[in-house]
């Protein structure tokens, strides 16, 4: 796959039909992974087949022989096999060099098995193709005086660095160097690993100033285990008999970074110090934790991504005698493998596929829907109002901000409404908010992820007390912190959380800071018809089908111990 992959010729009329985006869709579905989206913008790559067995990835022998060791934790006692069900279909996709992208990579659980199956996935790729560089060297230096030099020996990029890992947090870099000395160590002996103990000091565990007596779900754990600074980069450069970490970006073949680490880098148009001609040609790109680059900012891998396979601005010692023809012709994006892991579906997720990824072989997204949505796990009595926008796209905050101030707001500035919390997943629409309601001289206190500890402690003081009637929530806040706020009565979802399991932590808080018989909650729930994977895994996939479908656009469900959806 590796040979077929990079040495397949583009003729330069698919070339035109890759850029134009223009793509095939069918559907297949997988034991493990369920429904696929499969597109493809050429003929020949259509539909995946079931790839049942890693056996077509033809491992290096060193990776074949550890991959037991390392996968064992994914793997049943007494069990045979060396890799899970999941890993057999992931590196099956992997393995045809399509993009992938799946959505269900739980922090608590697929995280650990998808982690272990993209890093044999992009250190197969860089052994073979340092092995073929090799051969190539030995054949060149055997060459006979005069003799023209093959076609075959053109086997290298523009630059060197081949792979490009993004991971959120420190602690996840840890892992993946961790796993890839691990998969690289001769069997019974040490690997010979540079600045290993400086490693250890910048990405180990570092002093948390967290409260150790909050209560926080597993999901916070899992995220926000270990060392989670998240500006950082480092190269690594795969020897033959050794791994060297802090290589320099243009001696490595495998970056992991940070979105925010490599930002800085990159810098902006104008700016003096920038450099990005390392991404020229990168041919793997992982992206792990997408949904945590949402909570941090969503414009880093953007910027990230355009700066991917340009034509870089120096040669950077380079022979050029030696680089691919599709290097050379800047087709080196038609080419880029991208392997996108996420725990959620999200549309800016799916827009960085549709968009910014070529793959000629083309792309695979897994597409499950929710069966059952959160709000089963809301165990509170609630009556929950979900209202209907009609918006005319995802982007299209102008017809939500004219609704909640016309329709939804008017409902719960009477003093009897009082104790009233408005979740806003978008930072933007937060501000939004609350300029308008300083405009308007509502009486509110507002929690966002920038606000100083002793803001948020005097907000919940005051909004629980009920001396602020309404306690504007940002949803990360709620990520990074999983504060319990008490005194709520009345819940608004200004949209709908991007973490399906929010919701029915935020309606489970109403508990809080109430009294036994307290009664006369509320919840009120914004969504559009753009809406239907965040509505799915909130209302279940069946329910949220019937709610975009239905003439009525008010819907009304009752939870708790004695009422049924």
């Amino acid at each position: 796959p590796f040979v077929q992959h990079l040495g397949n010729e583009l003729s330069e009329e698919e070339v035109r039909k890759l850029a134009s985006g223009t793509r095939t869709r069918t559907q297949a579905k997988w034991p493990r992974l369920g429904t696929m989206t499969c597109s493809s913008a050429l003929d020949r790559f259509g539909a995946v087949g079931l790839e049942s067995s890693v056996k077509p990835l033809l491992l290096h022998k060193t990776l074949e022989a550890n991959w037991p060791l390392v996968n064992k934790t994914f793997v049943a006692q007494g069990s045979s096999q060396d890799v899970s069900p999941l890993q057999r279909e992931l590196l099956g996709l992997m393995g045809s060099y399509r993009d992938v992208y799946f959505p269900e990579s739980s922090p608590m659980a697929e995280a650990r098995e998808v982690r272990s199956a993209y890093c044999l996935h992009a250190l197969n790729h860089v052994l073979k193709a340092n092995a073929r560089v090799l051969a190539n060297n030995s054949h060149l230096r055997d060459r006979k005086p005069g003799e023209e030099l093959e076609d075959e020996c053109r086997d290298q990029g523009m630059t060197r660095p081949k792979v490009l890992i993004l991971v959120p947090f420190r602690d996840h870099a840890l892992q993946v160097v961790h796993i890839l000395i691990s998969l690289l160590e001769p069997k019974g002996k040490k690997m010979d690993v540079s600045h290993k103990k400086r490693f250890k000091d910048e990405y180990g565990e570092q002093a948390s100033d967290r409260p150790p007596n909050l209560s926080r779900p597993d999901d916070y754990h899992a995220i926000f285990s270990g060392n989670v600074d998240d500006h950082f980069r480092i190269g690594l450069s795969v020897l033959r008999r050794s791994l060297r970490l802090y290589a320099p970006f243009y001696s490595s073949d495998i970056i992991i970074a940070s979105p925010l680490g490599l930002r800085t880098v990159l810098g902006t148009e104008g700016e003096s110090k920038r450099d990005f001609d390392f991404l020229s040609s990168i041919e793997v790109l992982v992206v792990d934790h997408a949904d945590v680059y949402l909570m941090q900012n969503w414009e880093h891998v953007l910027t990230t991504i355009k700066h991917l396979n340009l034509q870089p601005l120096g040669s950077h010692g380079v022979d050029f005698s030696r680089v691919r023809m599709w290097n050379l012709n800047n087709w080196a994006q038609y080419y880029r493998q991208t392997l996108v892991f996420s725990s959620i579906q999200d549309p800016q997720i799916n827009n960085l596929l549709t968009k910014h990824c070529f793959n000629y072989r083309g792309q695979v997204s897994v597409k499950n829907l929710s069966k059952v949505g959160s709000i089963c796990q809301v165990v509170v009595q609630l009556p929950h109002v979900f209202q209907r926008l009609n918006s005319e796209s995802f982007t299209d905050q102008e017809c939500r901000f004219q609704f909640f101030v016309d329709k939804v707001l008017p409902q719960y500035r009477d003093a009897v409404m009082s104790h009233t919390l408005i979740y806003v997943p978008s930072y933007f629409d937060y501000v939004r908010l609350r300029n308008y309601l300083r405009k308007e001289e509502v009486n509110f206190a507002s929690i966002c992820e920038y606000s100083a500890r002793s803001q948020v402690c005097r907000a919940r003081h005051f909004f629980q007390k009920g001396d602020r009637q309404f306690l504007l929530f940002t949803e990360r806040f709620h990520f990074y912190k999983r504060y319990a706020i008490k005194g709520i009565r009345n819940l608004i979802f200004y949209a709908l959380p991007t973490y399906a399991h929010f919701f029915s932590e935020m309606c489970n808080m109403l508990r809080a800071g109430s009294d036994a018989g307290d009664s006369g909650w509320t919840c009120t729930v914004l969504y559009s018809r753009f809406d239907l994977h965040r509505l799915a895994a909130v209302a279940g996939a069946e329910r949220a089908a019937q709610m975009l479908r239905s003439q009525k656009s008010v819907h009304l469900f009752v939870t708790g111990e004695e009422h049924s959806l």
